[in-house]
């Protein structure tokens, strides 16, 4: 993110997963090569061998190797490779591994001599390395060679990074220490946690500009750079793919780059000639992004800029393929200009693509979503047509583009801008169906997704969501789709007799499977109908779970579905809001507010002349909690000092409140220096 924009435990724990894996496509067919050691049939015999680091640390590792027989039944294996960085073997279990100088060995347990056709046996090993740990590039099985070995593509890699987490507003924090931005330090727990959640990629931001020493060398602070390190260490033990940066320098000091181009580009690949050395003996389940948000300042324009962002990409991937090792073929990612998805912006870096012609890059954008519903501004409360046609036009740009055409692509960070504020800025529902539609089309189109976690998501020494309900919605929207409605929201009014109530579903491909009340299953046709994605709660039903219908949420009831997380429906019983006049200051300005069980869902600002008032002048829409905000606790509305300080002296100032019911309320300021008066009339 620009700024602040507040702005299980693997079995082997030896050092980081420099998590190289080999993959053998099923291939030969030969005769058997039987041995006293493995007698084997001698039938025709094709496999498929897997080989993955999956631990690393100074001059050791582990391996996990899985063989797969894609012939007749084997009574009996010997697996034999060699490799070609010299390593050797420590110790091994599930098999006897022998080795003589680099020419391995391995032969069945007794309890896994027996490989059916399509069965696979798995076994471990611990080794030496030095210089280099790199897989072996060819496995024989009883003496018959299988394919040669091939890595992954950069499209299997990014596929095998879904889904993923950033652990944000720690390591980019832009003061002396991690904790600075007010996060605790990382520990070895977080991301063992993390990993328990699913997630399968950390994306790791670091700002460096105050680790970095003065010109021309530019050093980075050994102790910083060393505990990067341990952290990308911890996640690799994990299993995790992890991607580390340039964060917050994009708006430090690399905007810089078109008043001093010299000056940027010698700090940058300075930086970058480090890192690369510093990280070219972990393996490949470590990615290297070049720079967070590019963004440049004092330019001709975008296409200066777009010259400049291909100047530091091509210096990032020439500094990191040059280093040699692990490197050269480590996944590079390369952002868009501002990371966004506009086509002129995707067009640029498909041309760097072009020129770079190297089939290890991957491309990345970011979204939160259509603006005004982001940040809740300009009467943008709800994931609505257009918010979600915002969403697919820039997956769809992305898809062809960059996948389509066989380059990856990550989303390196996505959720809502309002978060930036507190995960409430939006209203529940409306998010959760934003989050359901953003996994799910991600998948249609082959993106992987790294959801922005600055804190405010995932506890850093609890371990527990802080919305439990958003993070099932996002998990699910990794596999499916789940059924949602136009509301969370059933609205009864307490100065009005109980009727039935309608709401629309939105069965996204799903089927309306029942609706309970906790855990008593609701009857259809007698508490409820359904009549295509018309859901109607009866009259009766509608008394009886109101109770005795006190102000608030009455009832929570959840819709099922054939697949998916249930949604849930909050039955509310409400009147309309009472405001009261009130005086204070710019500082703080309060309105007396009886909420009667509804809600605050947007607010409008005019002038007597029908001008907009406030911030974002272009629209009578103010933005939800940075200019207005309700707190139904204390029984108030507050309007903010930002809000004011756009606000003409002694104009008086219409306020039209839009509440979720649908009730509408309007109320008058004025602001005469600092101090305020509010009245209803």
């Amino acid at each position: 993110m620009f700024g602040l924009r507040r702005s299980k435990t693997v079995r082997h724990r030896m050092g980081a997963v420099a998590a190289g894996f080999a993959t053998l496509a099923a291939g030969l067919v030969a005769a058997a090569h039987p041995s006293a050691a493995a007698p084997a049939t001698t039938a025709a015999t094709a496999c498929s061998v897997g080989y993955s680091v999956t631990g690393q640390w100074t001059g050791g590792f582990t391996a996990e190797v899985s063989v797969t027989n894609g012939g007749q039944r084997l009574d009996g294996w010997r697996l034999e490779w060699t490799w070609p960085s010299g390593q050797r073997v420590d110790r091994a279990w599930n098999a006897t591994v022998t080795s003589s100088d680099a020419q391995v060995t391995a032969t069945n347990a007794g309890y896994n001599a027996t490989i059916a056709t399509g069965g696979t046996v798995t076994f471990g090993l611990k080794g030496t390395w030095s210089g280099a740990n790199t897989a072996p590039v060819s496995f024989s099985l009883n003496g018959v060679r299988c394919a040669d070995a091939k890595a992954p593509t950069a499209m299997q890699h990014v596929a095998a990074m879904q889904p993923g987490w950033n652990l944000g507003n720690t390591l980019d924090s832009t003061g002396s220490d991690e904790t600075s931005w007010g996060n605790p330090r990382i520990t070895e727990a977080l991301l063992d946690n993390v990993k328990a959640q699913g997630f399968k990629s950390i994306r790791l931001p670091v700002t460096w500009s105050a680790h970095v020493g003065p010109a021309p060398d530019y050093t980075i602070e050994p102790a910083y750079l060393d505990r990067v390190k341990e952290v990308v260490t911890w996640a690799l033990r994990e299993d995790l793919y992890v991607m580390v940066n340039i964060h917050h320098d994009s708006w430090q000091w690399i905007l810089n780059m078109p008043t001093d181009r010299a000056g940027v580009l010698a700090q940058y690949n300075a930086i970058w000639t480090q890192l690369a050395a510093a990280f070219k003996d972990f393996g490949p389940k470590l990615v290297l992004e070049s720079v967070n948000e590019p963004q440049f300042r004092g330019s001709t324009g975008v296409p200066q800029e777009e010259e400049l962002l291909h100047e530091l990409n091509a210096s990032f991937r020439d500094i990191v393929r040059g280093s040699g090792g692990g490197n050269a073929t480590r996944l590079l990612i390369l952002p868009t200009l501002h990371t966004s998805a506009d086509q002129d912006h995707l067009d640029a870096l498909a041309g760097s693509f072009r020129t770079f012609n190297d089939p290890y890059l991957v491309a990345t954008v970011h979204n939160y979503g259509y603006w005004p519903f982001s940040v809740n501004v300009a009467g943008g409360t709800r994931f609505d047509a257009t918010a979600q046609k915002d969403l697919t036009d820039a997956f769809d740009r992305v898809h062809n583009t960059f996948v389509s055409k066989g380059i990856p692509v990550i989303l390196g960070e996505y959720g809502l801008l309002g978060f930036d504020r507190h995960i409430n800025t939006i209203q529940q529902g409306e998010k959760l169906k934003f989050f359901e539609y953003l996994g799910y089309y991600a998948g249609v189109k082959k993106i992987t997704t790294m959801l922005w976690d600055n804190g405010q998501h995932f506890g850093r020494t609890s371990f527990q969501w802080s919305d439990p309900e958003l993070i099932a919605q996002i998990k699910s929207s990794w596999t499916t789709r789940s059924g949602t409605a136009y509301s969370d929201q059933i609205f009864s009014s307490k100065s009005s007799p109980v009727t039935a109530k309608t709401l629309a579903l939105n069965l996204n491909g799903t089927t309306f499977t029942g609706l309970r009340h906790g855990t008593t299953e609701l009857v259809r046709g007698t508490d409820y109908t359904v009549s295509g994605d018309q859901l109607t709660l009866t009259a009766s039903a509608m008394t009886r779970l109101s109770g005795a219908r006190e102000y608030g949420t009455n009832a929570v009831l959840h819709a099922r579905f054939s697949k998916g997380v249930p949604w849930r429906i909050n039955l509310v019983t409400h009147d309309t809001p009472v405001l009261s006049d009130a005086t204070g200051t710019t500082a703080g300005f309060a309105i007396p507010t009886a909420f009667k069980g509804d809600q605050l869902a947007t607010m409008e600002a005019k002038y007597d002349d029908g001008t907009n008032a406030g911030p974002h002048n272009w629209t009578s829409f103010k933005e939800f909690d940075r200019t207005f905000a309700p707190n139904y606790t204390a029984g108030t509305t507050t309007l903010t000092p930002e809000f004011f300080a756009e606000v003409n002296d002694n104009a008086r100032v219409t306020l039209t409140f839009h509440y979720w019911s649908g009730a509408k309320l309007t109320y008058y300021v004025t602001k005469s220096g600092s101090a305020v008066t509010g009245t209803t009339a």
